[in-house]
C-alpha cells in the first residue's frame, strides 16, 4: 500500500474524541483516524461516473436529508412503466423504443438503489440505523 503524508489541522473537540477512540482501543490515534476516513469516504471506482460527485457529498447531508434518500424510491409512474415493460418482455420481444426505455428504467433503478445504499452506510455510520434480521 502506497503512503501520503498529510498535516491536519482538527477542531480541539475531534482530536480529542480521536485521541479517546485510539486510547479506549489501545491503537495509535493515526490508525483510528485512517479508518474513521476510510469508512466515510468510501471507494467509489464502480460508481457511474455521473453519481461520484452525488454520492460523495452524501457524507455531509445532514440526518433527515439521509433518511430521505434511504427511504427513497422511483415514482410510481416509472415503477409502473418499467413492472409493465419487464413482463411484456417475458411474453415477447420488445421493439427497440421499448428496450432502450426499459434499459433507462433500469438505470433509475440502479441509482435509486446506489443512493439508499449510501444513505444507510452513512446513517449506520453515525449510529442511527442498524440492520437487525426480522
Amino acid at each position: 500500500m502506497n503512503f501520503q503524508t498529510v498535516t491536519l489541522n482538527m477542531p480541539a473537540p475531534v482530536y480529542q474524541r480521536a485521541q479517546r477512540a485510539a486510547e479506549a482501543l489501545r491503537r495509535p490515534m493515526e490508525e483510528i483516524i485512517v479508518e474513521t476516513l476510510g469508512v466515510a469516504l468510501p471507494p467509489l471506482d464502480d460508481v457511474p461516473p455521473e453519481m461520484v460527485s452525488e454520492l460523495a457529498t452524501m457524507s455531509a447531508l445532514p440526518d433527515d436529508a439521509l433518511w430521505k434518500a434511504a427511504r427513497g424510491v422511483m415514482p410510481t409512474k416509472q415503477q409502473t412503466r418499467f413492472r409493465t415493460l419487464s413482463a411484456a418482455q417475458q411474453k415477447r420481444s420488445l421493439n427497440r423504443n421499448e428496450k432502450q426505455e426499459l434499459n433507462e428504467l433500469r438505470q433509475e433503478y440502479g441509482r435509486v438503489m446506489l443512493r439508499k445504499a449510501q444513505a444507510y452506510a452513512l446513517l449506520r455510520q453515525r449510529g442511527l440505523y442498524s440492520f437487525a434480521p426480522q
